[in-house]
């Protein structure tokens, strides 16, 4: 599995071709997100863009690489 800390900056949601398959939760998430509209900075930190991203992220169901919930604060690694 990906280090999921290093994985924060420029997010572009995918269809097909991702970097990372992420599924979203409610609880025990392997990374807490905060979407921010600038200075994604930090682990956690995702500001969502539409070209020229860091990474790309597919969400699916099942089979994902890691998981993620979304927060108001304290993004990164619970």
């Amino acid at each position: 599995m990906a280090d999921v800390s290093e994985i924060y900056g420029k997010i572009q949601f995918v269809n097909s071709f991702p970097d990372y398959k992420v599924r979203i939760v409610d609880s025990f998430p392997d990374l807490n997100v905060q979407k921010v509209d600038s200075f994604p900075d930090g682990p956690g930190k995702w500001q969502i863009v539409d070209s020229f991203p860091d990474y790309k992220i597919q969400i699916v169901d099942s089979f994902e690489d890691f998981k993620i919930q979304y927060v108001d604060s304290f993004p990164g690694t619970p």
